[in-house]
């Protein structure tokens, strides 16, 4: 790939945060190599692009959320790509999600690029400028931003296509294509080796940079050494985990535990916490936290797509969007902590959204609630609900991520940029959580290093919730099954479902793919009458094949040399 087709790039497209400062994207058009090397810029600008690729997910199949190809939610629009994730449509030559491996290589290409021609670069014409030094070591550190996405990009290919080829050096396209895959061990082995060799290097924080401090430029934006060391954590949990680790290696688990809690141990003593309000996580201001978040993704463009996506059927441009199941409402507990399973709960059919955990209400929007500015009816024959077309199949409406305060009508409509969480701490509680009871047996056991159990880990998520502590004498296989519904209501919406299922190695259980709803009639005095209904027929298809995502039949035919993932 030639030096100015790289630069050329739209790069101002996106700007990414840090949680609390601003990046300054530019675009570049350049003609040679030598004309780059002449300023910390335009250098600077191949790095700037490695950004773009960054994950999110504000509706990435044509409105549809991840989250719709689990159990937590359903696309009120049949006949969505989303569907290919389960009706069996899915295949190499009708790949879902074909531009995961693009965008990918494209981020590892570039990030090759800078490492291997443009890192040492000393710009010794501009030896004179004030703020030399400064811009020097600000240049200097983009080799480790560049090896930390790298091994990012390498991550989001591991998690969906297990092994893959491993290019550590740039190439042209022609040698680029014909690199076998290697085993995924090697490339989760990658990630931990590039991340360990990284993180004592990386700036840690750029707003403190001492007399390193730009005086013209704010770019504090970029990736510190807590990403790096929160994809080493997410990384190791995955290789733990049984879709890769399928001898239940413990030493594994223990490796995951201890890479989850050096993040902790680094957030904590920075006064990182969790944030007492979880719903403004997830709003537009959410870059600006700088309490729970490690790593938040912003995008330069307003826009009201998301809104319209997902705002309830009966508002004027209104998609209905992606609904959540009852799946996902049945797994928030009651507000003293008993699952509404339990006889003891307390829990009421027929008022089921009283006294529940908070998390529920600032997810999820019930029929009867003010949401987004009128009452919600998604009773049967409501101004949002069936039998209109595009209504909620589910009962509900989406919640997170969705800002209720634009204005998506023809007339006077609004817009807002809108920030998506790559990671914050509460993640990585649940995490540590999850590799000490696995390598540990029990919920409330510590380790040599290790002195937290993952009861005190689930604890400080559930806490911030409101919500009481796990029971302290839960089996291992009921505290796993209690930890496994506190991530799924935790980080609902955020895209983990769908790889936390294939990861567990249960996405083609029956319990996941038996969709239920909650169904709603007014009765003749104005009450309402609740019924769950439970349809298996929406998420029929299964075939272990798809633990793993087949790679696209033309970069088969275009490599010579890869070999497809098993049953595709």
């Amino acid at each position: 790939m030639k030096i100015k087709n790289i630069l050329s790039l739209a790069a101002a497209a996106l700007v990414l945060a840090s949680c609390s400062d601003k990046m300054d994207y530019k675009e570049y058009s350049v003609y040679d190599e030598d004309f780059v090397k002449t300023t910390f810029g335009r250098s600077a600008g191949i790095v700037t692009s490695v950004y773009n690729d960054l994950d999110y997910d504000f509706g990435n199949y044509s409105g549809a959320m991840l989250a719709s190809a689990t159990d937590e939610s359903v696309y009120s629009h049949a006949g969505n790509a989303i569907e290919k994730f389960y009706d069996g449509g899915w295949s190499a030559s009708s790949n879902n999600d074909a531009s995961l491996w693009t965008k990918c290589w494209r981020g590892i290409s570039y990030a090759n690029l800078f490492i291997d021609e443009f890192r040492d670069e000393k710009f010794e014409e501009y030896l004179t400028d004030l703020d030399y030094k400064q811009e020097l070591h600000q240049y200097q550190n983009l080799q480790y931003e560049a090896r930390f996405l790298r091994a990012y990009y390498y991550f989001l290919l591991v998690r969906s296509f297990g092994g893959v080829p491993l290019i550590t050096q740039h190439m042209e396209a022609d040698e680029a294509n014909v690199q076998p895959r290697v085993s995924s061990d090697e490339i989760f082995q990658f990630i931990n080796s590039e991340c360990e060799a990284i993180q004592d290097t990386i700036i840690k924080d750029y707003s403190d940079l001492g007399n390193m401090q730009l005086k013209s430029k704010n770019e504090t934006g970029r990736v510190n050494n807590l990403c790096v060391l929160a994809l080493k954590a997410r990384a190791a949990l995955y290789y733990a985990s049984p879709l890769f680790n399928p001898s239940g290696d413990k030493a594994r688990w223990l490796q995951a535990a201890q890479a989850n809690k050096e993040l902790i141990d680094e957030c904590k003593g920075r006064g990182m916490k969790l944030s007492k309000d979880y719903s403004s996580l997830f709003q537009k201001d959410n870059w600006q936290n700088s309490e729970e978040c490690i790593l938040v993704r912003r995008i330069v463009s307003a826009s009201n797509s998301f809104e319209k996506y997902n705002f309830p059927i009966g508002l004027e441009n209104a998609g209905g969007g992606n609904c959540p199941t009852q799946n996902l409402v049945d797994a928030y507990e009651m507000t003293n902590g008993k699952a509404i399973t339990d006889a003891d709960s307390g829990y009421d059919p027929q008022n089921p959204y009283a006294n529940r955990d908070a998390r529920l209400a600032m997810t999820v929007a019930v029929n009867g609630e003010q949401w987004p500015n009128d009452v919600l009816e998604t009773f049967y024959g409501g101004a949002n609900a069936q039998p209109i077309a595009f209504a909620t199949p589910t009962g509900y409406y989406l919640k997170k991520y969705v800002n209720k305060s634009l204005t998506i009508g023809a007339l006077n409509a609004t817009t807002e940029r809108h920030h998506w969480v790559i990671f914050r701490l509460a993640e990585f509680y649940l995490n540590y959580a999850e590799a000490m009871l696995n390598y540990t047996g029990s919920g409330y056991e510590t380790a040599s290093g290790l002195n937290m159990t993952a009861a005190a880990a689930v604890n400080v998520v559930r806490t911030r919730a409101g919500q009481p502590n796990m029971a302290a004498d839960l089996s291992a296989s009921a505290f796993a099954e209690r930890l496994e519904n506190e991530r799924f209501v935790e980080l609902a919406f955020e895209g983990h479902r769908f790889y936390d299922l294939r990861r567990w190695k249960v996405a083609g259980d029956q319990k996941y793919r038996t969709i239920k709803s909650m169904k709603i009639t007014k009765t003749a005095d104005g009450t309402f009458n609740y019924e769950v209904t439970s349809d298996s027929k929406t998420r029929a298809y299964w075939d272990d094949k798809m633990y793993l995502f087949p790679i696209a039949q033309g970069e088969i035919l275009k490599s010579g040399v890869l070999e497809q993932n098993p049953g595709w």
